[in-house]
Order: structure tokens, then sequence, then C-alpha cells
């Protein structure tokens, strides 16, 4: 059986590697950027320049997103027990368990898979308010809540 606490500190952990790894690739990034000196071919290099901005503005805004899944994960206290489904919650149903805490997809714990989705995601939004024995559909696919933790 998963605990919604251990499924919590690997979300945790996963949201954490994620902002160091867009943190250093941002940096490599800038550095590399900075240090390109001006050659003959100058237009080659304001283009370069241009590419290494693109990029960073791309990793920037990813690092933007990784720091709001951190965000939301530190709004959570794995330790509260839910009677209906909300923020936080830990909820299995006969097609598979959700973590309702923040966008990280597929998350591997002890040879289980749980889904860590947003509640404003599409099934998330479905699932926020019911209680254990409710049923929705989604995809075609038919799911009855089994217990919320």
């Amino acid at each position: 059986m998963i605990l919604k606490k251990e499924i919590y500190t690997k979300c945790v952990k996963i949201a954490q590697q994620r902002v160091a790894d867009l943190s250093a690739i941002i940096k490599e990034a800038q550095n590399a950027a900075n240090n390109e000196t001006k050659s003959s071919a100058g237009d080659k290099h304001e283009t370069g320049r241009a590419m290494a901005q693109l990029e960073t503005e791309k990793l920037t805004k990813q690092l933007a997103e990784a720091l709001k899944l951190e965000q939301v994960l530190s709004q959570i206290n794995p330790d509260t027990k839910h009677q209906q489904v909300g923020l936080g919650s830990l909820v299995t149903t006969n097609n598979g368990q959700f973590f309702i805490a923040a966008s990280l997809g597929k998350v591997t714990l002890n040879d289980a898979t749980i889904f860590a989705i947003s509640n404003v995601s599409p099934i998330g939004k479905l699932l926020i308010g019911l209680k254990k024995e409710d049923s929705f559909s989604f995809n075609g696919k038919s799911y009855t809540i089994l217990s919320i933790n």
C-alpha cells in the first residue's frame, strides 16, 4: 500500500530536481553566451547570441513552471485525511491511483504507479469534491473511487 507521505516526498524531490536541473542548464547557457567572443563573422556571432537568448527564455519559462509545482506542493500537508477529493488527496480508483497535487505525470513508487495530477487538469477537475464510492467517466473509461487518503 502506498502511503501519501511517501508519494508526497517523491513528488517534492522530482519538483526540486527539475528546478535544480533547469537552473544549471540556464546558467550553462548564459555562460556560453557570455563567453562567445566576437569573430570576424559578426552576423554569425549575433545570430548565435540571439539563438542562445531564445533558448534561455524558453528555459526560464520552464523554470517558472517548475517553481510553481514546488509552490503548490508546499501548500500540501501530507498528514491531512480527506473525506472528499481535494488538493493533497491520494485517490485510489478501480483504474489507478491519483495524487492531486501538481502535474508531474506518472510517478513510480514501490512498484506502484501513481499519477500526480493538478487539481485543474481535466481529470483533476472531475475528481475534486468526489467521495468514496462516487463514480465518474474520463476518456470513455469508468472510474469508481475505492478510497481517499
